[in-house]
């Protein structure tokens, strides 16, 4: 019986063109985000499990990963099993908001005032894999600490927004909120403060179970009264812009934002503006974030002002056509002696100090089969070299 060669379930190989293509998104948006002065930083893949499950997290806390001890930390953790718990003391990070909320607390003295943050790399949840939906997968995000006003939010924005078009991902929208305007809407239904997070959790599902679902759902948790005025209010919502978001409103492409008084975002930390982006046509979130002034107050014992957002990477690589190099070219060899073998490398040098992508293969019995092979991987031109070739003559592969 064949043994199981594939990755861990929601986990996944990728192959050199997909490689090639997420790698050049990546640049994309890191390109975009530099270019509005963000700073890009890199914090572990493990943290402190107590870190991790600090309450930060939201439920995202329950997918963590954990790592246990090691050697004799771990052998005295067995000795003295009280529960699962104690076996463990790291955690694969499931997210990068709470590594970035440590990092800052760990080198705020070495940071700027205003601390304006790129952070991509891959996370880890022990979710049930399904489409579109993996146990690893790759978050970029850029955040800003230490600025408690709408400039934060604007610069968010705007640089989410140019990232995605440079993708050619133009019809990119993104639907706007803020939690006082939901804290103030709960109270309006009656809700008691011990039932906010129940009523927003089911609010939030709103674009799932629509209208009916989401009344049902508050009936049998809230009673009658929370649920007839949530409907009366969701079927008559006001779209009006509210003054506390209007700033964004007039200093982003307005075209490109939607004021949505039913947004949600699942995340208990946000205590400010929270915002969406989706593709228009598409019907599903490819990214979001929000203000999240109590996060660093947990690790410094004082509150900083913070806000970020996340483009949600794994969605967007399947929006983005792949792009093929146009610099890659191939030299193919006529036969394998020391003297061909030379002229090529030589060609090779010239033409990577010209900035070509160049490879080198021995000649085939069927050319055709190599240079389609190529073709996919992004090479664009061949040429044959001899022991006695002076000159390159490039031929286009695919023609």
């Amino acid at each position: 019986m064949a043994k199981d060669i594939n990755p861990p379930r929601g986990m996944r190989d990728f192959l050199p063109a997909e490689k090639a293509k997420r790698e050049s998104v990546l640049g994309v948006i890191k390109g975009v985000y530099g270019s509005f002065g963000f700073q890009e930083v890199e914090t572990p893949a493990l943290e402190n499990l107590d870190r991790l499950t600090s309450g930060q997290g939201g439920d995202n806390e329950k997918l963590a990963y954990r790592v246990m001890k090691r050697g004799a930390e771990l052998d005295s953790a067995l000795e003295s099993l009280e529960s699962a718990d104690v076996l463990a003391d790291l955690g694969l990070r499931f997210d990068l908001t709470v590594p970035l909320t440590r990092f800052y607390a760990t080198n705020r003295s070495s940071l700027p005032t205003v601390f304006k943050a790129i952070q991509m790399g891959p996370v880890w949840r022990a979710e049930r894999p399904q489409k579109g939906r993996y146990r690893q997968f790759v978050q970029c995000d850029i955040d800003i600490i230490g600025d408690d006003s709408v400039l934060a939010e604007i610069e968010l924005l705007n640089a989410s927004l140019a990232a995605l078009d440079a993708l050619g991902l133009s019809k990119a929208v993104i639907r706007v909120n803020h939690r006082e305007l939901l804290l103030s809407l709960l109270d309006s239904f009656g809700v008691k403060e011990a039932d906010r997070s129940s009523a927003l959790i089911t609010l939030d599902k709103l674009d799932k179970i629509e209208v009916t679902g989401v009344v049902s759902e508050l009936r049998e948790r809230l009673g009658d009264g929370v649920a007839d005025k949530a409907n009366a209010w969701l079927v008559a919502a006001d779209k009006t812009v509210p003054a506390v978001l209007a700033p964004l409103f007039s200093a982003v492409d307005e075209k490109r934002l939607r004021f949505d008084p039913t947004l949600v975002r699942g995340m208990g930390y946000y205590t400010g503006t929270i915002f969406e982006i989706e593709m228009l046509g598409e019907g599903s979130a490819i990214g979001g974030g929000g203000r999240y002034d109590g996060m660093v107050g947990k690790w410094l014992g004082t509150d900083v002002p913070a806000v970020g957002i996340s483009i949600g990477f794994e969605r967007v690589v399947e929006l983005v056509s792949a792009a093929t190099p146009t610099n890659g070219v191939l030299l193919v060899l006529e036969d394998s002696s020391i003297d061909c073998i030379k002229a090529a490398v030589g060609f090779q040098k010239e033409l990577i100090a010209q900035g070509k992508s160049v490879r080198l293969e021995l000649k085939p019995k069927k050319l055709n089969i190599l240079l389609d092979s190529m073709l996919e991987a992004g090479f664009s031109q061949f040429a044959l070299v001899s022991a006695d070739t002076s000159e390159l003559n490039f031929k286009a592969i695919g023609n």
